[in-house]
């Protein structure tokens, strides 16, 4: 059984160096197709630090895989209309706002939040006591306010790229919904956002949104994007970067601003995470969508220098209404860069994030 690659990072890159790999391959612009890609030496040894933990995840993931693919097989919703939302209802519904008052989340709210799954403590902290882990975040956020309100955030792995194929042959497993609705109360309790993060493996992005459609109709659940699990019909997780198309990111957009137009919803974040310039193809082709606030994180391992060259490097394309982001890792940041950036490091960053993710 081969391990899961949910947590594995690549290194950061130096500044000038991605941009130089694309700009000397001109055949990479406007690809959909994942990367075949050499990890660097940083990259094993960051992948022997979370193996044990990795393939725990699996193994827990594909235990119960079977029942789950097919209970949320039987009970995904169906759509309707080209976006998959249901055609309008005769009476406006009123409008709804967010857990902390409100109807757009910036510039009034810097969000806070972990990420992780029940079982896996080793892809991140959102696990066990969830009230807990609510209060954790509480406190961390106080230290990002810098003049705005803060927003919790509990980013769920709802759809978990594992490197063995399932009987679909996507590579990925749906989380069960009763798990979802477990997350998704306790952040009500906390007056949080829930995040559902998607790494579809060999699916698509707007199949795994509409997978989870009762979600997303929702006031307070937005998505969150791994496009580096976006693998193409050949390529196997691990193995290469996945990657994803501005088209392919203006059709999820496209799909959340119907469900916000047709429910009244308040604004939905719309995180997509890159560790890679290769990962996220054509930045600036991506259109802004009414009634979604779109976050581009940038994610990976390594110390503050270069976490903070790779962020200097992904910011110099990233669209003007796109919204920063951050992500930064208790354990692997530590592992391999010595030290964990604190808050007021984070917030000297330019742009400065208005969303920060710990894992």
């Amino acid at each position: 059984m081969e391990p899961s690659a949910t947590s594995v990072k690549p290194v950061f890159v130096e500044p000038g160096e991605a941009e130089a790999q694309r700009s000397d391959n001109p055949a990479l612009e406007g690809s959909r197709g994942a990367q075949n890609l050499t990890y660097p030496e940083g990259v094993k040894n960051a992948v022997r630090l979370i193996f044990p933990a990795l393939t725990a995840v699996v193994a827990l993931g594909l235990s119960s895989c079977a029942s789950e693919t097919e209970t949320a097989t039987a009970t995904a919703p169906a759509s309707a209309a080209a976006t998959g939302a249901e055609a309008p209802s005769a009476t406006p519904l009123p409008p709804q706002e967010l857990p902390r008052g409100g109807r757009e989340l910036f510039p009034e709210y810097r969000l806070v939040g972990y990420s992780g799954l029940e079982g896996a403590p080793g892809i991140g902290r959102l696990y066990g006591d969830l009230d807990a882990k609510g209060a954790e975040i509480e406190q961390l956020a106080k230290q990002y306010k810098d003049g705005r309100k803060i927003l919790p955030v509990y980013e769920l792995i709802t759809t978990l790229v594992v490197g063995t194929p399932q009987k679909d042959g996507k590579y990925r497993i749906q989380k069960p919904d009763k798990l979802i609705q477990r997350y998704l109360d306790a952040a009500r309790r906390q007056k949080a956002i829930l995040l559902l993060n998607i790494q579809p493996g060999r699916s698509e992005f707007l199949p795994e949104m509409k997978h989870y459609e009762k979600f997303l109709k929702e006031p307070d659940v937005g998505v969150a994007l791994d496009p580096e699990w976006a693998m193409d019909s050949d390529q196997v997780p691990l193995q290469a970067y996945g990657n994803t198309s501005a088209a392919e990111r203006n059709e999820a957009a496209a799909y959340l601003s119907g469900l916000v137009q047709q429910y009244n919803l308040p604004e939905k974040a719309m995180v997509y995470h890159q560790v890679h310039p290769m990962v996220v193809d054509q930045p600036r082709q991506l259109e802004p969508h009414e009634g979604v606030a779109v976050i581009q994180s940038v994610d990976g391992i390594g110390s503050p220098g270069a976490k903070i060259d790779t962020y200097d490097v992904l910011m110099k394309k990233k669209p003007k209404f796109v919204h920063a982001g951050f992500k930064l890792f208790y354990e692997e940041d530590v592992a391999t860069g010595q030290v964990l950036m604190t808050p007021k490091e984070v917030l000297k960053l330019k742009p400065q994030p208005e969303y920060v993710l710990y894992e």
